[in-house]
């Protein structure tokens, strides 16, 4: 009985091409050059949303129920919704829970849903300065925290 070794590549070829190497280097460079621009000329931000006035704001907490489930309260602990599959105010309950477990901070603390006087909507997270735009997400999801504005 012979035993078959399998071959195993030489030490001295390159595992990944040299030319490989050599573009990967250049996008790194690339980057670091454009970012340095923007940031010696003062460059304004881009995408950043625009400062309006406040028109309404509502705090609410949002306690989580599962994977899918969310529970709304008032700021003074009345139920507002409690959503089975809450959907869009589920996914922003996790954003904001994963936010503040990180943080150190409590979860149970109320957060700010606020409408601006140019159309934006948007959750904030005082305690960790975590922040959404909700409108970011399509008119669907931004409608279930309008529903939360209204009641």
């Amino acid at each position: 009985m012979t035993m078959t070794t399998q071959s195993r590549p030489s030490d001295d070829k390159d595992m990944i091409p040299k030319h490989l190497l050599m573009a990967m280097l250049a996008l790194v460079l690339a980057s670091l050059a454009v970012v340095s621009y923007g940031v010696i000329t003062k460059r304004p931000h881009e995408g950043v949303p625009m400062d309006a006035a406040i028109v309404n704001e509502r705090s609410v907490i949002l306690q989580g129920g599962g994977a899918q489930a969310v529970t709304v309260l008032a700021e003074d602990g009345t139920l507002l919704m409690d959503l089975p599959h809450g959907g869009f105010i589920t996914v922003i309950q996790n954003g904001m829970e994963r936010e503040r477990l990180t943080a150190g901070v409590d979860k149970m603390l109320p957060l700010r849903i606020v409408e601006y006087a140019n159309g934006r909507l948007t959750a904030l997270d005082d305690y960790t300065g975590w922040s959404v735009e909700l409108g970011a997400f399509g008119t669907d999801n931004r409608a279930a925290f309008e529903r939360l504005m209204s009641q």
